[in-house]
């Protein structure tokens, strides 16, 4: 019952304050929690992470302003940067990434299965995204998770010291949350899933 609990509360928050209510050491010690005990398809823990907190998070989202600045229209660019500086206004980031070489080899090691492991190592990035997720809004955070990535791939690996074998997956901008999140509606369960027995 109080995973359920857990489920509800982790909603995607967009404006979100500079505040946490976890100390930075808390913080780390969550997304290693999660990161030691993810899922992933043979054990093989592909799933990376980088926290980052204070001048790193600011210079995290300048650089994607940055970059973005090159692909978005004059006359549409500030309603991005609008948005963009809506996660800056976070307490930290933290970037979710996969190990390119552990797909490789076990695409290597079982041939027989080797055009699923990207699916599947997909869903257990999707798993670890959610356990920190989660584990946030248990910790009274928001949080949201976005995808700059391709586009800000090199300019993150450059400036963060990334290796470049980890390729990044997205972003997850937290912090205390504004307010009460809207109402959310539901489209009837009984189209969505089937009983057999």
């Amino acid at each position: 019952m109080y995973l359920k609990e857990t489920m509800i509360k982790r909603r995607s928050r967009y404006d979100v304050m500079h505040q946490s209510s976890l100390s930075d050491e808390a913080i780390e010690d969550l997304l290693t929690h999660a990161l030691k005990h993810a899922p992933s398809p043979y054990n093989a823990q592909h799933q990376r992470a980088v926290l980052l907190l204070h001048d790193a998070h600011h210079e995290l989202w300048e650089l994607t302003k940055t970059r973005l600045k090159e692909e978005v229209s004059k006359d549409k660019f500030p309603k991005t940067e609008k948005k963009l500086n809506t996660f800056q206004a976070a307490y930290g980031t933290i970037l979710f990434f996969t190990d390119q070489p552990t797909l490789d080899e076990l695409q290597t090691k079982f041939p027989k299965y080797a055009n699923q492991f990207a699916l599947w190592i997909d869903q257990s990035q999707g798993m670890f995204q959610w356990m920190v997720w989660a584990a946030l809004a248990e910790a009274g955070m928001g949080a949201s998770l976005q995808h700059y990535n391709p586009l800000i791939d090199d300019s993150v690996n450059q400036t963060f010291g990334i290796p470049t074998t980890w390729k990044l997956e997205a972003q997850m901008p937290f912090g205390i949350a504004k307010g009460e999140p809207k109402e959310k509606t539901f489209i009837d369960l009984t189209n969505r899933y089937l009983v057999r027995s």
